[in-house]
């Protein structure tokens, strides 16, 4: 293996001092089902801990062969709601579209993993894509296109130039985003050629990337977000919540800030999906909405994602709050400053002067 490959099998990962050797035996069955891929940008932060958090969220633990109930292979029922091969239509104006089935980093909580890489790590058909598009042209309320995967930042700039264009063709399509992992898992990919070819689509791009600590802002991935930023296009973040990742206030605090101090909008705070085999990463709902209300304190609104949580069975996202006002016995609101102290306030959300000289 080079310098710069990826880590593609346990020998690779006995060799950088990401798992023992004798672990190796025990992992063979977990990377038979699930894909091992850990690019050089990653492996080097990853082996500098090799019990933190970015190799937590990428070196495959026997515990991914331990199912719980309520696991599913679709945890968010994307199957349900997939008109034509490649695409998802759950809401009304929005739909996913799915061109690749790899990633250029195999996360080991992905609730997408029963569906990307192995076996199915190849790109839709020429012709599945043109029925995709087809689809996308004859359903009029459709205004946003959200590209996903696998991750549509491993196709070609060729490539995602066609497709972007092809869109761009299509009145009713205003805003096309694309979720990624790209710039924080393979900086080196977001390249002049990529670039243009996003502006190809001469329409709203937004990009979405996927980050889960503070510690991916390795130079090179400031450095790709920054020539995406100026490149014009703007960037909001996505997260899950894990066990043993940024499951602390501070570890939230610090990857919020790292959004935000790179031009990222923080967007969602994903509970984590039901996925197979990732009970291990899993935070009770109680425990997220706790750390979530911990941050009102510590963070501007700038800085603040939305908790979210996908209902399982392909039901659509919902927020988890925490909500700062509940209703009251007497008809009004007590509502619960930063500080965790209590004031009620009228329907109107206006304090008597007497609530507000005592909480004064």
């Amino acid at each position: 293996m080079t310098g710069n490959a990826p880590l593609t099998t346990l020998e690779d990962l006995v060799s950088h001092g990401l798992i023992a050797a004798d672990a190796a035996a025990a992992l063979e069955p977990v990377i038979r089902r699930y894909t091992l891929r850990i690019p050089a940008g990653l492996a080097a932060p990853a082996a500098a801990d090799p019990g933190g958090p970015i190799a937590r969220q990428f070196v495959p633990q026997p515990d991914e062969l331990h199912e719980t109930p309520g696991e599913r292979a679709d945890p968010i029922g994307d199957e349900a709601h997939s008109p034509v091969p490649g695409l998802v239509h759950r809401y009304p104006d929005r739909v996913l579209f799915t061109i690749p089935g790899t990633c250029a980093v195999y996360c080991r909580f992905c609730f997408r993993r029963e569906s990307v890489g192995g076996a199915n790590a190849g790109i839709l058909a020429p012709q599945a894509v043109e029925t995709a598009l087809a689809y996308i042209r004859e359903h009029a309320g459709i205004r946003e296109v959200v590209f996903s995967g696998g991750d549509p930042f491993v196709l070609s700039p060729r490539r995602l130039g066609e497709i972007t264009a092809r869109l761009a063709d299509i009145p009713h399509v205003r805003v096309i985003r694309f979720h990624t992992r790209v710039p924080a898992a393979a900086p080196e990919r977001i390249t002049r050629p990529l670039i243009q070819a996003l502006k190809r689509a001469g329409k709203p791009v937004y990009i979405a990337l996927h980050a889960n600590h503070a510690a991916e802002f390795t130079e090179p991935v400031r450095a790709a977000c920054a020539r995406l930023v100026d490149a014009g296009f703007p960037m909001v973040s996505q997260s899950v919540l894990l066990k043993g990742v940024n499951d602390t206030p501070d570890a939230l605090e610090a990857l919020m800030r790292a959004f935000v101090e790179n031009r990222i909008k923080p967007y969602y705070l994903h509970h984590l999906d039901p996925a197979p085999g990732t009970a291990h990463f899993r935070v009770p709902i109680s425990e997220g909405q706790h750390l979530v209300k911990a941050l009102r304190g510590r963070l501007s609104g700038l800085c603040q994602p939305h908790y979210m949580l996908d209902i399982p069975g392909g039901y659509g996202k919902i927020p988890l709050g925490p909500c700062g006002a509940v209703h009251d016995a007497a008809g009004g609101w007590e509502a619960e400053d930063f500080t965790g102290k209590t004031h009620r306030i009228d329907s109107g959300g206006t304090a008597s002067l007497e609530q507000v000289m005592r909480s004064e």
